[in-house]
């Protein structure tokens, strides 16, 4: 259901199930926990790429062909553990790029979200389209999408479930680039490495400065700087 691809410090893993769309199941959940968890202790790996198989799409969400046949209490495990994988991913200390292949809805676009930058190929459809199944994102959707896009435009496209292009999410500050389908790996690639190109202990707290400090006031946010600054100033890389 992953594929994993290591090259030259960039670990690439590639959701496997374009028969289904790449829809997220409890297999494919846990094997990506299973990577992003590794991936944490591995200082040889600067930059994760998340992409998917096919052309079609990136993520289409939860299978709800699985979900139709879980119980209410499998249904609660299904969220907690999306939720809990994004946030990892979030929380990861190494650069993370989504490279958005095709369509991206519900859990898809939230993977997105979860990502420090998203590069998107021209045919890529985004959106959180919960709200048309009676539900609500429910994998950090509500509050990583107001702090990327403002308050106003999330609620737009969570109320009406709307599925927006890739140059519209380009215009709102959903993706950072877009780019042909054929050129969107070597983007990525690129990108990828760009970063590695920088010190990977400045990359790791350059990340929680931003991610800790944006939900703070400016003050407390300058003093969490600060203190990541002070972590780079011994490092062999700065000396």
């Amino acid at each position: 259901a992953l594929l994993v691809k290591e090259k030259k410090g960039v670990v690439t893993l590639t959701l496997n199930r374009p028969e289904v769309m790449n829809s997220l199941n409890f297999p494919l959940l846990h094997a990506l926990r299973d990577q992003i968890e590794s991936l944490r202790f591995k200082p040889n790996i600067r930059v994760v790429i998340i992409t998917a198989a096919g052309e079609k799409a990136f993520c289409a969400g939860a299978d709800l062909k699985e979900r139709a046949t879980l119980a209410p209490d499998q249904v609660r495990e299904f969220i907690f553990t999306i939720r809990n994988l994004f946030t990892s991913i979030e929380q990861l200390n190494k650069a993370v790029i989504a490279a958005i292949n095709g369509i991206a809805l519900g859990g898809g676009t939230e993977m997105a979200l979860a990502s420090d930058i998203r590069i998107a190929s021209l045919n890529a459809t985004m959106g959180l389209t919960e709200t048309r199944l009676a539900i609500i994102p429910g994998a950090g959707g509500t509050q990583r999408l107001p702090r990327l896009v403002g308050r106003g435009k999330a609620k737009e496209l969570i109320f009406t479930g709307q599925r927006i292009g890739a140059r519209e999410a380009l215009n709102i500050g959903l993706v950072n680039k877009i780019c042909e389908p054929k050129d969107l790996l070597a983007e990525t690639q690129k990108m990828a490495e760009m970063i590695c190109e920088a010190g990977p202990i400045a990359i790791e707290q350059a990340k929680y400065a931003i991610n800790n400090g944006l939900e703070t006031d400016i003050h407390t946010g300058l003093g969490i700087e600060s203190n990541a600054y002070w972590v780079c100033i011994p490092t062999e890389d700065r000396l």
